[in-house]
């Protein structure tokens, strides 16, 4: 009886997961088999989930032969700016973490306190006074214009300072003792500890400067340096009628996060666990 009791509950759990992974999974494998019909197959075949001839010129059309749409060069500019701005974020947000948790000044935690209210106001309540900035830098059609902006996320400072605060503070001590000082505490102790929150944070602004959309789109009017979730907004004009194209697009520019995933799913399981988690 007791088996029963918890059998129900597992094959319910069960088969709600498995409605939602098909929810899920067939409009991406749609997309996929899609992208490799040609635009005549798309048109006149009709639904017919499988191509009738599979084809790559889809893909080789975009990355290679059209100079109006340079997927392969927005796929470049892409990886520039979320490597670049996921290096300048792990420097800023583990030193500024370090600083919060670690130094010891006038007015550290009144500094923390207003770090963390200005997570309440909306983003895009900044982007005016923000593209003023950029503009004034002369950084608009600039790599800088979209990697320097992100560097000091307040939700990874957070994320980081809380999980330094349980660091033992005896392991300073004892550096001190053996006359460390604080740089050398923070990158010889500290800063091989953070190794598991310091790859959520990378995860996490990896993903979120690749697939970044209204900032791009702003700073970025020269077709060659826009990044390409921006640039697909171009290539939806450019291939209106045509959604082989459309999703031969699509299917390129999630590729990297899509590997990603796959070779860091226990760090995203760690980011849902420090995420949701975290102590104060």
């Amino acid at each position: 009886m007791k088996k029963d009791a918890r059998f129900i509950p597992k094959l319910i759990a069960f088969i709600f997961l498995l409605v939602m992974a098909i929810i899920w999974v067939v409009p991406l494998a749609w997309g996929i088999v899609t992208s490799f019909k040609s635009e005549a197959e798309v048109a006149t075949v009709g639904f017919k989930f499988l191509p009738v001839q599979w084809v790559t010129t889809n893909y080789t059309e975009l990355l290679f032969n059209n100079a109006a749409t340079p997927l392969l060069r927005w796929f470049m500019n892409s990886m520039i700016i979320a490597v670049s701005q996921t290096v300048l974020v792990l420097v800023v947000v583990s030193l500024a973490a370090f600083a919060y948790s670690r130094l010891k000044f006038r007015g550290r935690n009144a500094m923390f306190v207003f770090l963390m209210a200005t997570m309440m106001f909306p983003s895009v309540v900044n982007l005016i006074p923000l593209y003023k900035i950029i503009d004034t830098f002369g950084w608009v059609n600039n790599y800088l214009a979209a990697i320097v902006p992100g560097a000091a996320a307040v939700f990874n400072i957070f994320l980081v300072r809380q999980f330094m605060v349980n660091i033992p503070i005896e392991f300073d001590e004892a550096a001190r003792i053996d006359g460390a000082g604080d740089f050398k505490i923070f990158y010889k102790v500290i800063l091989p500890l953070l190794r598991p929150v310091l790859m959520v944070v990378a995860l996490f602004t990896f993903t979120a400067a690749w697939n970044d959309f209204l900032w791009p789109s702003i700073v970025f009017n020269d077709i060659e340096m826009m990044p390409i979730t921006p640039g697909l907004q171009l290539l939806q004009g450019m291939y209106q009628a045509q959604p082989a194209h459309l999703m031969a697009g699509a299917l390129v520019a999630i590729v990297p996060t899509f590997i990603l995933y796959l070779f860091a799913q226990k760090y995203f399981l760690q980011s849902m666990a420090l995420s949701s988690g975290v102590k104060g």
